[in-house]
């Protein structure tokens, strides 16, 4: 039975048994560490509570049994070393708004005549879009489907998924023609799909994903490739706070926001084009005689344009033709009660150079298609393979 002053997440026993257990941290990333968890706890409170919570105590905990736990009596909120080490910050941070919850029933609702789990606790993570799961890992992809879907239901084998696998490999295509009537084929497919789709998209749920890797820096070519995504792909993105332990030191991490069909395929095309973009400046520099990589951001930023450029251009067309996509209002709110307060970045700065000029020209000739071989290396080879 569980202890009634401490509410927490609890590892299944096989997780337990199957966990790779790391070096720990010296003291200085301990600290470091101990900070950023009390600075994403006052972040959580300010954006989805408006401050109402007080700031309780942190600790890492080396218990093998719970993942994470908020103790009443002692004002504690402890997470596991085990879990900082072995999985993202994306894991951690949904860990750690679970055990928000927890204290939030708990100190600000006043509510202690309900199970750990019960009903005053599902609405609060109901309400602000957090993990309620009682046992194991949250689930990585912060899927929120139908519960009345059966078990095993998998979207990613879906018909159209299928339709717009094929049309892709046929994009493979030597010829420029075939391959670009390919490529737009699948975009007016995902977009039929999505207008078709759009009332019933409550039902099969919105997810997350993280695509990339946390950096300090984002590039502007990133921002202009997230944006890309959102323009055309049919999901919400959001730059998030993101932490590397042994590290210390922070960075931030793009979070796609959608339906797990729509995620697969901009996961996908998040994945190929950041390949894509890596080699298109591989040939430019072996083409020009370049020795170092001092115009590479300049470059890879042209192209993201030049192929945004693109698809603002099929988009165009399918426009003149009727097919319009106005967003979906049920995604907007998954994404606000994700992320109840945003701020909007700022412009990117662009310098016009003959190199970022040669970059846009790459872009707007690249064709989406299948990975042939392998897939890239963010894409999880979840649709194309």
């Amino acid at each position: 039975m569980e202890d009634p002053h401490i509410n927490g997440a609890e590892d299944s026993p096989s997780q337990g048994a199957q966990a790779d257990v790391r070096a720990p941290l010296d003291a200085a990333l301990e600290r470091a560490l101990l900070l950023q968890l009390a600075q994403s706890w006052a972040e959580i409170n300010y954006n989805h509570f408006r401050g109402r919570l007080r700031r309780p105590v942190f600790l890492l905990s080396d218990t093998t049994r719970r993942i994470g736990a908020w103790d009443s009596t002692t004002r504690t909120l402890s997470i596991s070393r085990r879990l900082i080490l072995d999985c993202s910050w994306t894991v951690v941070r949904e860990v750690l708004k679970h055990e928000i919850a927890h204290q939030f029933v708990d100190e600000a609702l006043g509510v202690r005549d309900q199970a750990a789990h019960g009903p005053a606790f599902e609405a609060v993570c109901r309400q602000h879009g957090f993990d309620a799961t009682a046992t194991g890992l949250p689930r990585a992809d912060g899927g929120e489907g139908d519960p009345n879907r059966p078990a095993g239901t998998d979207h990613r084998g879906s018909p159209v998924l299928r339709r717009i696998a094929r049309l892709l490999a046929l994009a493979d295509s030597p010829n420029q023609h075939e391959a670009t009537a390919a490529m737009k084929a699948a975009q007016r497919l995902m977009l039929r799909h999505n207008i078709d789709a759009a009332t019933a998209t409550a039902r099969e749920g919105f997810t997350f994903r993280h695509v990339g890797t946390p950096n300090g820096r984002v590039s502007g070519a990133e921002h202009v490739l997230g944006g890309l995504l959102a323009r055309h792909f049919f999901v919400d993105v959001i730059w998030v706070p993101s932490y590397l332990p042994r590290e210390g030191r922070q960075g931030r991490v793009l979070e796609l926001c959608g339906t797990s069909s729509n995620l697969d395929v901009a996961v996908y095309v998040h994945g190929f084009l950041m390949e894509t973009a890596e080699r298109l400046w591989r040939d430019h520099r072996r083409a020009e005689g370049l020795r170092g990589n001092g115009e590479r951001r300049r470059f890879i930023l042209g192209v993201m344009i030049g192929f945004d450029e693109k698809l603002k251009a099929a988009a165009d067309e399918s426009r003149r033709e009727g097919l319009i996509w106005v967003g979906d209002p049920a995604l907007a709110d998954y994404l606000g009660r994700r992320y109840p307060r945003r701020t909007s970045g700022t412009g990117i700065g662009i310098r016009a150079t003959e190199t970022y000029e040669q970059g846009r020209r790459a872009g707007r000739n690249i064709v989406l298609h299948r990975a042939v071989t392998a897939p890239p290396a963010d894409s999880g080879g979840r649709l194309l393979r």
